[in-house]
């Protein structure tokens, strides 16, 4: 173990590098290309979204009812999820051992091309089956890039920030996701003016062609990025324990269950946050569209309104969890989604343009916004600095296979088998309950030491 007084050292890492000109310049850039980053991939994954809820089904999936049409769409989407845990592994482990820069550069890049290519894909009044083969394929590869993009930044934030601010610097993720939101809402305001025809033809492929301007820039800005002063100082001591001078020792293997802890609890709280994110802002989207046949500029204007409060609700959560603790005040979230599931559908069927509109923008607000703004410092502090990258990143993609990646279809099917709301009211509660038992198993972990070796519970 570290004695004392290099632990102290450790924990002040990324205070220190602030002291200097150059430290504060990395700082800086770290974070406008993290939430480039995370902006792009949220960007990416919210244009495909709203495209399966308003027009996949209609360009891939042309001869099936709207029903079955809604939960095509959201089945290709939900590959994308099965490769986010695979990406997770492979980059996070590579982004442990050689660092993150050169993970977030190359996650860009397959994210980057991906999404170009999803927006070239002839439709299946021109090609049949392919059509949807080669989108779930180019869906499979950008999956597995957003996989580590997300942890990848949320480790280099956490990582640099302050300790006192960690909440607050750390949310910045989620203000990268929240931008990419906003991005793909005001694009697709605009495309849905078209006519059907215009929309179906060639209208739907312009956001996806765009996102690739935004790869390049964030590709340009990570090309100089620098490691964070937490993983420099693990190298250091590595280093020095190899040639004798630290008392550093790796941490020691341990049996599966407390080995295993942090892992689960960062599960749980995934679910409790991914799964209502996504129900709200991806699958009450088409279900508004198409089963309850609202505009869809209602949908659209909903997403871009949340989006925009998102620049205030995203840091007062973080702030919050700073003040106040990572733990209660995700506890909140997970109590008021419970409490929104079953009054959200009930006004939904009013189809009334301002009450859905309130409805999406509520739901947002909490599952997408609030609490995503609490669980970025909260999941970077739960794990060691040996094997945090590939942790975090592998239990957040797993939680959002079992939550958010299957949400969208598993509410389609329920809709599809129960005719009724109800059923995904109640996935939907469930989904916040257990992020809301988690919380009281898991530590309070504010202001924790990035450079510990051993996880936090």
């Amino acid at each position: 173990m570290l004695t004392q007084s290099t632990r102290q050292d450790a924990v002040s890492a990324a205070d220190a590098s602030l002291t200097t000109a150059e430290g504060r310049k990395d700082f800086w850039r770290a974070t406008f290309s993290c939430w480039l980053g995370t902006a792009m991939e949220y960007a990416d994954f919210a244009l495909y979204g709203l495209a399966a809820g308003i027009i996949f089904g209609d360009v891939f999936f042309p001869n099936a009812t709207p029903a079955t049409a809604l939960l095509s769409s959201f089945a290709t989407r939900s590959v994308g999820f099965i490769a986010r845990p695979i990406g997770a592994l492979f980059f996070g482990w590579l982004g442990d051992r050689k660092g993150r820069k050169i993970v977030m550069v190359t996650t860009i890049i397959l994210m980057g091309l991906s999404t170009t290519l999803i927006g070239l894909i002839p439709g299946y009044a021109t090609i049949g089956f392919w059509a949807p083969v080669c989108l779930v394929i180019l869906r499979f590869t950008q999956g597995l890039g957003a996989g580590a993009e997300l942890s990848g930044g949320t480790v280099m934030l956490g990582e640099y920030a302050p300790a006192k601010k960690r909440g607050l610097v750390s949310s910045i993720i989620a203000l990268g996701s929240n931008s990419g939101t906003l991005i793909a809402s005001l694009v697709w305001l605009a495309v849905v003016q078209m006519d059907q025809e215009q929309l179906q033809a060639w209208g739907w492929r312009v956001p996806f062609l765009c996102s690739s301007l935004i790869a390049l820039l964030a590709l340009w800005i990570r090309r100089n990025l620098k490691e964070t002063p937490v993983f420099e100082r693990k190298n250091a001591e590595m280093q020095a324990a190899r040639e004798g001078q630290s008392p550093y020792q790796p941490e020691v293997a341990r049996r599966f269950w407390p080995r295993s802890r942090a892992f689960l609890v960062m599960l749980g709280l995934r679910i409790g946050e991914n799964g209502p994110s996504y129900l709200a802002q991806g699958f009450m989207i088409g279900y508004v569209v198409k089963v309850l046949a609202v505009d869809k500029s209602v949908a659209t204007s909903a997403v871009f309104i949340a989006s925009l409060l998102g620049f205030l609700i995203i840091p007062l959560a973080g702030w919050l969890s700073d003040r106040f603790g990572r733990r209660i005040t995700y506890r909140w979230f997970c109590l008021l989604l419970m409490l929104y599931a079953f009054p959200a559908f009930m006004l939904l069927d009013s189809r009334e343009p301002a009450v859905v509109m309130a409805v999406i923008v509520t739901g947002m607000g909490l599952a997408s916004l609030g609490i995503y703004g609490v669980q970025a410092a909260w999941g970077v502090e739960l794990f060691g600095v040996k094997h945090r990258y590939t942790k975090m990143a592998t239990a957040k993609e797993l939680g959002s296979i079992l939550s958010g990646g299957t949400a969208p279809l598993v509410a389609a099917a329920l809709l599809s088998w129960t005719g009724h709301w109800w059923a995904i009211a109640t996935y939907f509660a469930v989904m916040a309950a257990i992020g809301f038992l988690t919380t009281f198993v898991a530590p309070e972990t504010r202001g924790r030491d990035l450079n510990a070796p051993e996880d936090a519970i």
